[in-house]
């Protein structure tokens, strides 16, 4: 009797189907647990919805035939990827996969990484990296197998490169993370690393002993390392904590630069006012308060997203919404030496403009900044070159901005509170302290010939600071329109959910002139 149908066909399929879900065999995926970590399909499935995971590409990958040309042996390509919901929005998310040769590249194929990059960005999708091995160019025992070396290019960097300016990416390093690996963590708009378990290198500790420099990995790349200068945005505890923060800081943002963010349900009243507010900011110049409770009184309650905190301590920086609406925030941390501005924090500054630019979210800063740090260090950082860079970013945005002079405003630094070039919700607390540069530090070079005239030069040097004490008060400042408000710290909330609902006509969706800088 004559076969009808393609039952072959489809049993071969399933055969090949069931030769990818088995990864790196059941040995490798036995080691991957025993070191505490999940595999890629395990990550995808964690990550999505539950069961919305549907696999792009799922028979690529290296197998070997018989004479009769029926497969003998399939290895599946390192790279998964495919389409999911996140809280029901529609993202292409991704996983290495490193019981199939460690993640390595020679165990991938190329195409698939650069087919992931162009549907996120072709469709306007959020795309999500978890990645776990070196992706790069495989190992030198590969160079044997082909027979032949090349020079070295990276497939797919055009199209990481142009999502930049496109669609929210979010990477997370949950392994041992090397070469072009480490490349494709930087090149995100939110990455983490989840502590103890990931590291992230240009190139491993074997690399590293040959050049004559040996340590662990941990010593090399740890997460603690990355976190605390930049190189990611944030660590974390654990894959869970990993997938749950990618969640949260998605929720924030649209699918596409072609979208604006969505407003999202609030509960807490725009007229709330916290009344230890008033005292938040000390009297004294020289006392320092904690900024972060501030920030979490203004905004909406439990929508706070800091994003860096180990880094450019200088600012805090994070996504929060008013009134329900998405805002990006910035505010002068005073327990980091002052709110002073080194290179690290002027280039957390630009990087959280150029997010909030590219995604359209309006932003908000809380200043109390008394100028770019000075001396030495910041001549060996090449601190006013960043600073530049980030007053750039901050006159190069477009979006809708709020500033709120907690305290301190002065020289070059200072007036990158809000874009000079365009209407300014810039409003200040009755602790509002300005100008070029503090009056202590240039008083006496300024009146040197009337105090070594004086015969009591220490009672002149105190008159002529009562004198400026009464020119410097903010409300100098209000009278000839030099700061816009003056306000209640209590109202702070209520005024810039004000500024947020009014800013939403302000808000246009589209590509700016370029993306984030990484």
């Amino acid at each position: 009797m004559t076969e009808s149908g393609w039952q072959t066909e489809l049993a071969e399929l399933e055969q090949r189907l069931a030769a990818a879900r088995a990864m790196g065999g059941p040995d490798k995926l036995a080691r991957q647990r025993e070191q505490g970590r999940l595999n890629a399909r395990e990550r995808l499935a964690a990550l999505a919805d539950a069961g919305s995971f549907r696999e792009i590409g799922a028979l690529a990958g290296f197998a070997s035939y018989d004479g009769d040309g029926a497969m003998t042996a399939f290895q599946p390509a390192n790279f998964l990827f495919g389409r999911a919901t996140i809280a029901g929005r529609p993202v292409v998310a991704t996983a290495d996969d490193f019981t199939v040769r460690g993640g390595a590249a020679d165990a991938s194929l190329h195409r698939k990484l650069s087919d992931a990059e162009r549907l996120a960005s072709e469709y306007g999708l959020p795309l999500i990296r978890m990645i776990e091995g070196t992706g790069g160019g495989g190992s030198v025992r590969t160079l044997e197998s082909a027979g032949y070396t090349y020079i070295p290019e990276i497939p797919g960097w055009e199209h990481m490169t142009a999502n930049l300016a496109r669609v929210p990416v979010v990477a997370m390093g949950l392994g041992a993370v090397a070469g072009l690996g480490a490349g494709r963590m930087v090149m995100a708009h939110y990455s983490l690393l989840v502590d103890g378990m990931a590291q992230m290198f240009v190139a491993g500790p074997p690399v590293v002993a040959a050049a004559g420099e040996k340590c662990t990995k941990e010593e090399l790349g740890g997460a603690a390392i990355h976190a605390g200068n930049g190189a990611v945005d944030d660590r974390v505890a654990s894959e869970a904590e990993a997938f749950l923060r990618t969640r949260w800081f998605l929720s924030y943002l649209p699918s596409s630069v072609d979208e604006l963010p969505a407003r999202a349900p609030c509960h807490d009243p725009v007229t709330r006012a916290e009344e230890w507010l008033v005292g938040a900011v000390p009297r004294d110049p020289r006392r320092l308060y904690p900024v972060r409770p501030i920030v979490e009184a203004i905004v909406d309650r439990g929508s706070w997203f800091e994003i860096g905190r180990e880094w450019g301590s200088g600012v805090v920086t994070g996504l929060a919404r008013l009134d329900g609406w998405p805002v990006a925030v910035i505010a002068s941390n005073p327990e980091c030496l002052g709110g002073l501005w080194t290179a690290a924090t002027a280039r957390k500054v630009e990087r959280m403009v150029d997010l909030a630019d590219t995604f359209h979210l309006p932003l908000v800063q809380l200043v109390d900044n008394p100028g770019f740090l000075i001396g030495r260090r910041a001549e060996e950082e090449a601190t006013i070159r960043w600073g530049s860079r980030a007053l750039a970013a901050i006159y190069q945005s477009s979006v809708p901005w709020a500033c709120v002079v907690l305290r301190k405003a002065y020289g070059m630094a200072g007036s990158g509170h809000a874009p000079a070039d365009r209407f300014r919700w810039r409003m200040a607390w009755p602790s509002g302290d300005w100008g070029s540069l503090p009056i202590a530090g240039g008083l006496e070079a300024a009146y040197r010939a009337e105090l070594e005239a004086a015969d009591d030069p220490a009672a002149k040097l105190a008159e002529i600071r009562e004198r400026l004490e009464r020119v410097r008060s903010p409300f100098r400042t209000a009278e000839k329109y030099g700061v816009e408000a003056i306000i209640d710290p209590r109202t702070t909330r209520a005024e810039l959910c004000q500024f947020a609902n009014l800013a939403q006509r302000a808000l246009k969706p589209g590509t700016k002139g370029r993306g984030l800088r990484p």
